[in-house]
């Protein structure tokens, strides 16, 4: 079939033109319609970017504490210590003769330290109609709403670690009031006796870490399976020692540096070096802290008695959606040893 024109077009106007076929059938056209078809093409000649932008963060709360799954929904965590006495004292108190009448006995006393545990709920909602569309555009919105509700268990758990809830007097790995903490030393320069480690030199700086480590370790009568084995920091302090090299001749930084001549190494421990946003301030008056202590479960864990679960979806006709409730229960941090731990302020 072949068409001809039988009239003008404006497509300003909102008129009615005709085409006239072969057979002199005459077809109306509507202009507005042909107008609306451009916006159809604008919208196929988008280049549609199919990565959905999250919000930046970070997490670290598992590189810094063991965390132990399992439990159940228990609303406490307790734990068994023992202490050990003997009368007279493990020195000369032992020594004995053939004409003694008794021994001195070993006692234990025996404690149990109780951590609070707490449940944590959140829930996502998703609408019907959403759900349909995501059928059409190839989105699924109940799986972006899950990777939501995971970043904020993941921020719940990150403030759990380093500082607890004040709210529900629970302390962090940054500011357990128990702990012994120790002002760093100055560079010992006269005209500025600076603490921070941007005014110090790399050997100044080495003493600092390994005055930490010595703190704890000889609080824990220098027990080698209790050596002070991870080291956090600011990430300002972290960066600096780095990047920056010991000499502007060398090769090796002053974190190589530290990692190579600190006392835990040479004493059979691995010593880990990391930063963690939340020791920027977190020390008294706000000085920048630096925290030393034994990262094994026997000294420090955390629980996580039941990991984040879908605990039930069910459709809500009311408000035309789908809820689905998640549940999970965990424990405060629980420091079983608190002389293992040690806070450096100034750095």
């Amino acid at each position: 079939m072949v068409f001809k024109q039988v009239g003008t077009f404006d497509l300003g106007k909102a008129a009615t033109h005709s085409v006239q076929g072969g057979n002199g059938a005459v077809f109306n056209m509507d202009a507005a319609g042909i107008a609306s078809g451009q916006a159809f093409l604008n919208s196929e000649l988008e280049k549609r970017d199919n990565m959905v932008r999250t919000p930046l963060t970070s997490f670290t709360y598992t590189r810094d504490i063991p965390i132990r799954v399992g439990g159940g929904w228990s609303e406490f965590v307790s734990a068994m210590q023992v202490g050990y006495g003997i009368a007279g004292g493990s020195g000369d108190g032992l020594v004995h003769s053939g004409g003694a009448n008794g021994i001195p006995m070993v006692q234990a006393d025996f404690s149990k330290g109780l951590f609070k545990a707490h449940m944590i709920a959140a829930g996502t909602r998703v609408m019907w109609i959403d759900m349909q569309r995501g059928n059409m555009t190839g989105r699924n919105i109940d799986s972006l709403l899950r990777d939501g509700l995971r970043m904020t268990y993941d921020k719940h758990m990150e403030e759990n670690t380093y500082v607890g809830f004040s709210r529900y007097d629970t302390t962090g790995l940054v500011n357990n009031p128990d702990v012994t903490v120790m002002d760093a030393a100055s560079n010992g320069a006269s005209t500025n006796p600076s603490t921070a480690w941007k005014d110090k030199t790399p050997d100044q700086i080495l003493q600092d870490v390994n005055e930490i480590i010595l703190a704890g370790w000889a609080r824990a009568e220098y027990d080698l399976d209790a050596v002070p084995n991870h080291i956090i920091m600011p990430y300002e302090q972290y960066n600096y020692v780095a990047t920056t090299k010991i000499t502007e001749l060398a090769e090796k930084t002053i974190l190589t540096f530290l990692l190579e001549n600190n006392v835990a190494k040479h004493n059979g421990s691995d010593l880990f070096i990391g930063a963690a946003k939340w020791c920027k301030g977190a020390g008294d008056d706000g000085a920048d802290r630096m925290v030393a202590y034994c990262n094994k479960e026997r000294y420090i864990a955390m629980d996580e008695l039941a990991p984040l679960t879908r605990a039930m979806t069910s459709p809500n006709t009311e408000n035309f959606c789908y809820d689905t409730a998640y549940a999970g229960n965990v424990s405060e941090v629980e420091v079983f040893y608190d002389q293992a731990i040690t806070y450096m302020d100034g750095i």
